[in-house]
């Protein structure tokens, strides 16, 4: 006898800047789908994905999900998109499914039903920044796209700044000097790099999504100021880097909680699975890639806990510290929101050497 489907939203990005991480998303999503139908799907249960474009606009996003949510045609929601749209999801849902958002975010979300597997500013750029002064970096200008995550992240790192509790030698010595927000889809960044140049910063804090930084990154060398001043991201990834193109790369930094290249036995251990499921060909991993294996693994995990997929089932679950290995390594889950081990890396060409571990779950 078949066993009954459970329809998961799979909220990912096909369109627009963030567009990009799209093949890796859905490639590893998949996987992760296929991972759980050979054993059983979830709650015994086969899983289906329904897909929808998380590169659209919000609006349509959300309209999308509340139909297919008030039809009950979806059983749970897993997704790597904006913020802006996790806003409008969450609203969309209002609880009534669970909700797995994976991308890295400006944290905060504490809505019920909704669980967290993103990397958030203080575990991942706070640590990236003080690690940058040992190679003397110190003075950042920023530049983000215009929307929830940049701006309520340069609104945690100046709250960091500030704060006198437990400073620290490397806190002390960053300062940022300008910071600056651009429409989505930005390809002419000629003011910009004027005003980074006039500026006196190491270092450019870029919080650019997808397509827009490979732009950016492109433009950043042609202008030759790759030569005295270095970028930091925290979301920069293969399938970024590469499209930027090796002539971007130096003095490119990246800081995540997975890259491809992570040597680490659970990471290889699951790139040895991966491309053994999908074939030498398969889309790059990557970090938001991997992190939508996560995220459906988690809620199969909270799910087995509860024993159904019950919303406030799932948050009283997750609200109890879950401990398990992933392809991040020994990961734990608190307060509904992942905590992992953050790397920094270098681009090396068109890949990435991590270069050390810059926080510890």
């Amino acid at each position: 006898m078949p066993l009954r489907r459970l329809n998961l939203g799979l909220v990912l990005p096909q369109s627009g800047p963030s567009g990009i991480f799209g093949p890796s998303c859905q490639a590893s999503a998949e996987y992760a789908i296929d991972e759980l139908n050979a054993g059983g799907g979830i709650l015994g249960r086969e899983v289906t994905a329904v897909f929808v474009d998380g590169g659209a606009d919000p609006s349509a996003v959300a309209a999308c999900i509340a139909d297919q949510t008030k039809r009950r045609e979806l059983d749970a929601v897993v997704g790597w998109h904006t913020s802006a749209v996790r806003r409008r999801i969450v609203s969309a849902i209002g609880g009534r499914i669970p909700y797995v958002y994976t991308a890295v975010y400006e944290g905060g979300e504490n809505s019920d039903g909704v669980f967290m597997t993103g990397e958030v500013p203080t575990n991942q750029i706070l640590p990236a920044l003080e690690w940058m002064t040992e190679i003397g970096v110190r003075k950042w200008y920023v530049i983000g796209s215009d929307y929830v995550w940049p701006r309520k992240t340069v609104s945690v790192i100046r709250e960091f700044l500030a704060s006198n509790q437990r400073p620290s030698r490397g806190r002390s010595d960053v300062r940022l000097a300008s910071c600056e927000f651009l429409s989505l889809g930005t390809s002419d960044f000629t003011s910009t790099l004027e005003a980074i140049e006039m500026s006196g910063a190491d270092g450019v804090l870029v919080l650019l999504l997808g397509q827009d930084a490979v732009q950016f990154n492109r433009s950043f060398s042609r202008k030759g100021l790759h030569r005295d001043i270095v970028r930091l991201s925290p979301l920069m990834d293969e399938n970024m880097l590469l499209a930027s193109g090796a002539h971007a790369a130096h003095g490119l930094y990246s800081v995540s909680g997975f890259f491809e290249c992570l040597v680490t036995g659970h990471s290889m251990d699951f790139e040895s699975r991966y491309i053994k499921h999908f074939g030498p060909t398969a889309p790059p991993i990557t970090s938001p890639g991997e992190s939508c294996y996560e995220g459906i693994r988690l809620l199969a995990t909270l799910a087995d806990r509860a024993g159904d997929l019950d919303p406030m089932s799932l948050s009283y679950h997750a609200d109890r510290t879950l401990d398990y290995d992933s392809p991040r390594g020994h990961v734990r889950f608190d307060g509904r929101h992942l905590a992992q081990d953050m790397y920094i890396a270098r681009a090396d060409g068109v890949e990435f050497d991590v270069l050390a571990q810059v926080s510890h779950v």
